[in-house]
């Protein structure tokens, strides 16, 4: 319902209210019959009646566990000290109503390995849920890497921190029943009901189960995800795509392909993970949505969140903020991300341990770097990263 129409149905209640002698609004002046001074009373009605609900999303990208930061951050008594890995950037995600982070590794236990096949410490998830991080997304081209037994006891370990916690995970589920609750993920925030539907171009080991599985990019079972979203009142969709071509920073013609369908059909935001690094942004025509009519933001990558990767681009990251708005009425307005720059920092470089931190946090401050050669690394990607990508740091894009 456009604003106009609501101004409308006000003036219309207003002049009911006064044919039946109610009583005087607060602030308003009341002449009976006169038409410039019901609209004064329309204009003095009290805020609560374009009261809106907001909610706040943060996302971040990839969390990776190489073997160097395993190494790195075990302890003595076999334990592991990641507690600097997000110290910088941990209030940021606990201030938002929902923190999303793509958790690309298994929780499949002991012996914990890195790539090419991924096996984190339960502690490692812990620890990000501790970070601020609400939704764990797990459909990416790791999540099979232990195959289906890894799978089953990532998934339980996820489904007993749901428990401890509260924290969801989507992306992947052990059952139907369990995919139905998942895909899509329904989330109610602060009166606005938001659906995160999560999936992956592939995983890079196969097994012969549909279930237990992680969802692929399937236009179909997409596609009914979005319609049950639709079906279960969502407010805005949310979608989340595994996609891309790694290492390279312009988004590729079959990303924007999925893209503009997935705009077409339903998603009001879309969020990319798997290139490794910063790919660009653009709005899509969704022509009109359930949730928001107008244009569709697409972030294609938002690179790596944490990783042990040096290659060139790959230690800067984003994290995205939205603001997700409800009208008092039903309306909705298209979300427009909001931008901060990361940087991955390795260990003996800025700090002891990995690191990421906001970059504007330490621009201008290369003396506090233990090698200041990473900080002129730093400096010249986000240079060069901003340039290709048109992103701006700290504003709407």
């Amino acid at each position: 319902m456009q604003s106009g129409n609501r101004l409308f149905i006000i003036f219309i209640l207003v002049l009911m209210q006064g044919a039946a002698g109610g009583q005087t609004l607060p602030g308003s002046r009341r002449h009976a019959g006169k038409v410039q001074d019901s609209i004064l009373l329309c204009r003095s009605m009290p805020d609560t009646v374009m009261e809106r609900d907001t909610a706040v999303l943060a996302f971040i990208g990839d969390v990776m566990l190489h073997r160097a930061q395993i190494e790195n951050a075990c302890r003595e008594d076999g334990s592991f000290d990641f507690s600097g890995y997000f110290s910088g950037i941990q209030d940021d995600l606990r201030k938002a109503d929902i923190a999303v982070a793509n958790m690309e590794f298994t929780l499949a236990g002991e012996p914990y390995t890195g790539y090419p096949a991924f096996s984190a410490p339960d502690s490692y998830a812990e620890y990000m849920a501790g970070c601020g991080i609400d939704v764990f997304l797990t459909a990416n081209n790791h999540i099979l890497d232990k195959g289906r037994k890894g799978l089953l006891r990532t998934l339980s370990v996820y489904r007993e921190m749901e428990r401890k916690y509260g924290i969801r995970m989507t992306g992947s589920a052990e059952t139907v029943e369990e995919a139905a609750r998942v895909f899509p993920l329904m989330m109610n925030v602060n009166g606005i009901k938001i659906a995160f539907v999560n999936f992956t171009y592939g995983t890079n080991i196969r097994i012969p189960e549909r279930f237990p599985g992680t969802f692929l990019m399937d236009k179909e079972q997409i596609l009914k995800a979005m319609r049950h979203a639709e079906r279960a009142g969502a407010d805005f969709i949310v979608a989340l795509p595994h996609w891309g071509e790694e290492y390279r920073t312009k988004h590729s013609d079959a990303q924007e392909e999925m893209a503009r369908w997935l705009a077409g059909n339903g998603a009001d935001l879309i969020v990319g993970t798997h290139p490794h690094v910063v790919q660009d942004v653009m709005y899509i025509e969704n022509g009109g949505n359930a949730g928001c009519s107008g244009k569709t933001a697409v972030i294609y990558s938002l690179g790596n969140a944490i990783s042990n990767m040096s290659a060139r681009d790959t230690q800067i990251g984003l994290m995205a903020e939205v603001t997700l708005v409800k009208e008092r009425f039903g309306d909705t307005e298209c979300p427009v991300p909001r931008f901060t720059f990361l940087w991955s920092s390795l260990p003996g470089r800025l700090k002891k341990s990995h690191a990421t931190v906001r970059v504007k946090d330490y621009i201008g401050k290369r003396s506090e770097w233990m090698q200041e050669y990473e900080y002129d690394k730093m400096v010249s990607t986000y240079c060069r990263i901003r340039e290709s990508t048109g992103i701006e740091d700290g504003g709407e894009q």
